[in-house]
């Protein structure tokens, strides 16, 4: 069943804007593409680097090609700012190819949510960084970071 609705919903206040980022970066970190695609709505707008997305069906095909070459991934989101209906994030992720090679992956995501709290509009930008294993900073257990593991501001990220 597709939830009609998702907490909390806008308009956003600072405690409510944490909890939808700490939510997003929990499921996104399952790296379970159809747990994600229920957070958005059925028509959802994305950009993504430079691939437009439209709707669910194509959401969870992105998630499925992303997380098949993002390799062990681990993500940190941070909330930026926030007004009415609207949250903006900045990120990191770590993740290896299939060759072995590792990566962290910076960025900024711009959300628009509707008055049931699902996203109808996300615009990411995102720049890669080659790194080398011992470089790493994430090293938590696959699937949502701990409480113990710190934000992105103490990693100095």
């Amino acid at each position: 069943m597709q939830p009609a609705s998702r907490s909390p919903f806008p308009p956003f206040n600072e405690a409510s804007a944490r909890q939808k980022v700490r939510a997003a970066e929990d499921a996104w970190n399952t790296r379970d593409p159809e747990r994600v695609s229920l957070a958005y709505s059925v028509d959802s707008q994305w950009r993504n680097r430079s691939e437009f997305i439209s709707g669910r069906p194509q959401i969870v095909e992105f998630l499925q090609r992303k997380w098949a070459k993002e390799l062990e991934y681990r993500l940190i989101k941070g909330l930026w700012a926030w007004h009415d209906n609207r949250i903006a994030v900045r990120f990191a992720y770590e993740w290896h190819d299939d060759s072995g090679h590792w990566f962290r992956s910076y960025g900024n995501e711009n959300w628009a949510f509707n008055e049931a709290g699902l996203m109808v509009r996300r615009h990411a930008s995102i720049n890669d960084l080659p790194i080398s294993e011992a470089d790493r900073l994430f090293h938590w257990e696959l699937g949502p970071r701990p409480q113990s593991v710190p934000e992105l501001e103490e990693f100095g990220l």
